[in-house]
């Protein structure tokens, strides 16, 4: 037992170690932080759902923003609803997938596709398997089906919207913080707009988050692992290039 401990030992110095090392270095400490949170949130509002303790403080925060309703601002609401519908950006996934597969791009191509494949999936399977009803506090001027907990427009704008968000801050570093505050303003008025129309509650919103983040989390963390294990570094005259053009 001893031996093969010592030969199990040195085959891992030797071989799996220098692999593994340098692929751990690319998963960003913060990111694990904001997934572990996030994880930690959507189990403690589960829990919270299950117990229907947050009947009483979901239905007064429904009722409050009834009052905020216009006209205007119910033609606003119903464009940006819609532009968060998951079967909307299911498909726009997959077109901007293609296009990146035309461009060569093919581990953002794969990474965007199944961030949001997966995310409808794991939405409808969370779905099926609490079974929350909708509220029914008002009149419903837009369709809904199936459950309420997790929202998907919340679950899937996150996902779907945070990995174009990436993307784009990657290829354009300069406009990252622009990229980061139009991408979390859009999110969040995807999901204001679902309490809006009342066709879910808070705890849903915030749940379908949750779950949306540490999706999201770990379909970055794939990717950049794959582009550090995989794609070739630059060579030094080409990164010395770099460094020179960026100083200019």
């Amino acid at each position: 037992m001893y031996d093969l401990s010592r030969r199990i030992l040195r085959v891992w110095r030797e071989r799996v170690g220098p692999r593994i090392l340098p692929l751990l270095t690319t998963v960003r400490f913060i990111g694990l932080l904001i997934a572990a949170f996030a994880l930690w949130g959507f189990y403690e509002i589960a829990e919270e759902v299950l117990e229907r303790e947050t009947q009483s403080i979901d239905t007064r925060i429904l009722l409050t923003i009834r009052q905020w309703h216009t006209p205007l601002l119910d033609r606003v609401m119903v464009v940006i609803t819609n532009i968060g519908n998951p079967s909307v950006l299911l498909v726009a996934s997959l077109l901007l997938a293609a296009f990146l597969l035309w461009r060569k791009q093919r581990a953002e191509t794969v990474t965007l596709s199944i961030a949001a494949i997966g995310a409808l999936g794991l939405n409808t399977v969370l779905k099926e398997l609490f079974a929350r009803s909708r509220p029914e506090l008002w009149q419903r001027t837009v369709d809904v089906n199936f459950y309420s907990f997790p929202s998907g427009h919340a679950m899937m704008s996150v996902v779907v919207f945070g990995i174009i968000g990436y993307l784009l801050a990657t290829h354009l570093p300069r406009w990252r913080i622009t990229i980061a505050t139009v991408t979390v303003l859009l999110v969040c008025a995807i999901g204001f707009s679902r309490l809006y129309f009342g066709v879910h509650w808070p705890t849903d919103i915030v749940a379908g988050y949750s779950a949306g983040i540490v999706w999201l989390v770990a379909c970055i963390l794939s990717l950049e692992i794959w582009k550090r294990r995989y794609q070739p570094m630059p060579r030094a005259s080409e990164r010395a290039l770099t460094s020179v053009s960026s100083r200019k």
